[in-house]
């Protein structure tokens, strides 16, 4: 599977050939960086990878990635009180510039999926006494 811009796929040494993972790894470290991401939302395999101690850099991203072009999806969890479109583009754009700037392919879209928000642990605690009717 070639994954890598044409000019660079073939080398007098060989050839040069980007996984799938090393862009949703590029790709989860982009997003993170954002600030107003509390992290990363990812399926059941990333939590049993958490569980047996590993970090796995990769959690809520797919891609999509062909010989010349990427397209991405990452699945996040906001900050509470954050602006959600703005964080939303930003991660767009951090994306999209470190892959094309890492591995010489198009990205032809990111896709973000809010999965949650994240609250602080005094602001819970505050709301969730608010709401207690009987005393």
């Amino acid at each position: 599977m070639e994954t890598i811009a044409p000019d660079y796929e073939r080398t007098e040494m060989g050839t040069i050939e980007i996984a799938p993972e090393v862009i949703e790894v590029i790709a989860g470290l982009a997003t993170v960086e954002i600030d107003g991401v509390a992290g990363m939302s990812g399926g059941l395999s990333s939590g049993i990878a958490e569980l047996l101690g590993r970090k796995n850099l990769s959690k809520g991203v797919k891609v999509e990635v062909g010989q010349r072009e990427a397209a991405v999806d990452v699945s996040i969890i906001v900050q509470y009180g954050r602006r959600i479109p703005e964080i939303s583009m930003e991660i767009q754009r951090n994306v999209k510039r470190s892959i094309e700037t890492m591995t010489g392919l198009n990205v032809v879209e990111v896709n973000v999926h809010i999965h949650d928000v994240h609250f602080k642990a005094g602001e819970k605690a505050e709301e969730d006494e608010t709401n207690v009717r009987v005393r």
